[in-house]
């Protein structure tokens, strides 16, 4: 059941600015829900009604699966509705010169893989999709690389975060479905369990 990772492409997103927080990614009135379903369809919604013109708003990136953005994504509160969100808008991967640790623990946590490249990198990938959005980027967790147009790119990745994704180890919940025998096991010499 747990879920390796290593491939993932598809079109990309630019979103320019630094210190982009998880208050601004999926703003706090949309946490009182018990699920996280429906979170996509308001990921940035307050920055989407200030700004008319905002990257997920526009038509040009509606299919994008890479995000593309500056330093210190996803700084801020811990809420794990930030990537949860990203994810259920439609992005697979999230590439940027860096993340907060918080961010990109809860993304580990949902398979949502933060890679890093250079300042000069995230420009020029952010310039190239805004001047044809429907590149396709490869991302390979596995060589470290991201492509677009025959052009590959060295990421970065802790060799623990990437090895997770590549076994399925990033996978907590896949990974107790898998041996569910021994769960029961355990759950059988706990005195107040009942009826696993």
């Amino acid at each position: 059941m747990s879920t390796c990772v290593d491939r993932l492409e598809g079109p990309g997103l630019p979103l320019r600015g630094d210190n982009i927080d998880t208050d601004r990614i999926i703003p706090a009135r949309f946490l009182k829900a018990v699920t996280f379903d429906g979170l996509g369809d308001h990921v940035f919604e307050d920055d989407r009604e200030a700004l008319a013109d905002h990257p997920f708003s526009n038509p040009a990136y509606q299919q994008a699966h890479v995000l593309f953005t500056n330093d210190n994504f996803g700084s801020g509160s811990s809420r794990e509705h930030a990537p949860q969100a990203l994810k259920r808008w439609g992005i697979s991967a999230c590439v940027g010169e860096s993340f907060s640790e918080i961010f990109r623990g809860n993304s580990l946590a949902i398979g949502l893989p933060c890679v890093t490249v250079s300042h000069e990198d995230i420009e020029r990938l952010m310039s190239v999709v805004e001047a044809t959005p429907s590149a396709r980027f490869t991302l390979v967790l596995s060589d470290r690389t991201l492509t677009v147009d025959g052009t590959s790119v060295s990421v970065g990745i802790e060799d623990s975060v990437r090895d997770a994704f590549l076994t399925g180890t990033w996978d907590a919940t896949g990974m107790l479905l898998d041996d569910f025998d021994v769960v029961r096991g355990v759950a059988s010499r706990v005195p107040y369990i009942r009826g696993f």
